[in-house]
């Protein structure tokens, strides 16, 4: 080959390479004045982005506020997208606009190797007319990841969600990191990061203050690890709850390693409803320091979220090998330990293995019901 031919061989090469850099939501006349409809735009460009050849940055510039209906950014793509959310996305507040799918605003539907970037940008769910009229059937979800692989999301900031947060399903390999999540401690069901049937995904660094759970799991995840999170207010990090309705769920390898909790309702929990079949196994809480948290440690297979008491049943969710270690703090009631674990299933291979727990009234208790439990170091309250 002559050096010519060589040279328009690289040359067409690294073209074909590099990737398309900025299909900027503005190109496709979106206005970012926060007034504005700017979910056509959106769309368009997106549709642009994920049929492009070519590796491409999806952009969201900075400096503008962009209103958006809600929003299927649908996949596969033909190449890897990255979406940059450098300005101010907010939802419409008109629940009318909702009507075709009141579950979602904003979802990212079957994109493989995406990368979602937030970096100086900010994403709000408008969700005052939700808190409203709240209902924990169908939670309307701000941001879904559904049957994403290869999924990293950073850098992100979300706040006041209509529910939900953020949600990842039915994904696997995922990234979560640096998520910076906000509601006020009344707003109900605002669940901070909702997993729910995906596998292998990572947690870190994340700063959670809603007023549900920071961090939910629930049926048919597995191999989850969440590191560095800081959460409250809120209901803490829970498993669960799994087998409502007398369903089955599984859950397992679920690693929480390094989190401050504050003035949460819960610590770290697990909540199963009676009637339910299935099982949570391989559970490790390590590294955790409560402050006047009103649950530290707690496992309820009695949970009854409803009006109507609940039934007493047979059937469970087999809850077995949860290791709680170096676990430090002040519980805000005096119950710092509390184990409900079934009669018919009692819990097994529960392990306190250096956890430190007081009261911030006085001497602390535990409650341990129906639970195998063995202690490894110094662990107090220890159980009756």
């Amino acid at each position: 080959m002559d050096i010519i031919n060589f040279l328009f061989f690289s040359f067409t090469i690294l073209n074909t390479l590099s990737p398309i850099e900025g299909i900027s939501v503005l190109t496709f006349g979106a206005k970012g004045d926060g007034k504005a409809d700017d979910t056509k735009a959106f769309l368009s460009a997106w549709e642009s982005a994920c049929s492009s050849p070519k590796d491409v940055n999806f952009t969201a510039p900075a400096s503008r506020t962009y209103l958006l209906k809600p929003l299927r950014f649908t996949g596969p793509c033909v190449s890897h997208v990255t979406t940059e959310i450098a300005g101010a996305i907010i939802a419409s507040d008109n629940r009318a606009d909702y009507t075709t799918d009141e579950r979602h605003w904003l979802i990212f539907d079957s994109v493989n190797n995406l990368v979602v970037d937030g970096t100086g940008g900010a994403i709000n769910g408008n969700g005052k007319i939700w808190w409203q009229h709240s209902c924990k059937i169908n939670k309307t979800e701000a941001l879904t990841f559904y049957k994403c692989a290869n999924l990293t999301v950073k850098n992100l900031k979300i706040q006041d969600a209509q529910q939900i947060h953020v949600s990842f399903e039915r994904s696997k390999n995922v990234t979560a990191s640096k998520l910076v999540v906000n509601a006020p401690e009344t707003s109900p069901n605002t669940d901070g990061i909702h997993v729910t049937d995906t596998q292998n995904i990572t947690i870190s660094g994340c700063t959670i203050a809603t007023g549900d759970d920071c961090i939910s799991i629930v049926n048919g995840s597995q191999k989850i690890e969440a590191t560095d999170i800081t959460c409250g207010p809120g209901h803490g990090i829970s498993i669960g709850s799994l087998g409502s309705k007398d369903s089955t769920a599984y859950v397992s390898d679920i690693v929480v390693n390094g989190a401050k909790l504050s003035g949460t309702t819960n610590g770290v929990r697990i909540k199963t409803w009676q009637g339910g079949s299935g099982k949570a196994n391989n559970i490790t809480f390590k590294n955790i320091n409560m402050e006047n948290v009103e649950n530290p440690i707690i496992i309820d297979q009695y949970y009854c979220d409803q009006v109507r008491p609940c039934d007493e049943q047979v059937s469970a969710v087999q809850i077995e090998q949860v290791a709680y270690q170096n676990i430090t703090g002040i519980s805000a009631s005096i119950f710092a330990i509390t184990f409900k674990c079934s009669k018919s299933h009692p819990c097994q291979g529960v392990v306190l293995q250096n956890v430190s727990l007081v009261a911030s009234g006085g001497q602390s208790k535990a409650i341990c019901n129906n639970v195998n439990l063995r202690t490894i170091g110094v662990v107090s309250p220890i159980c009756p």
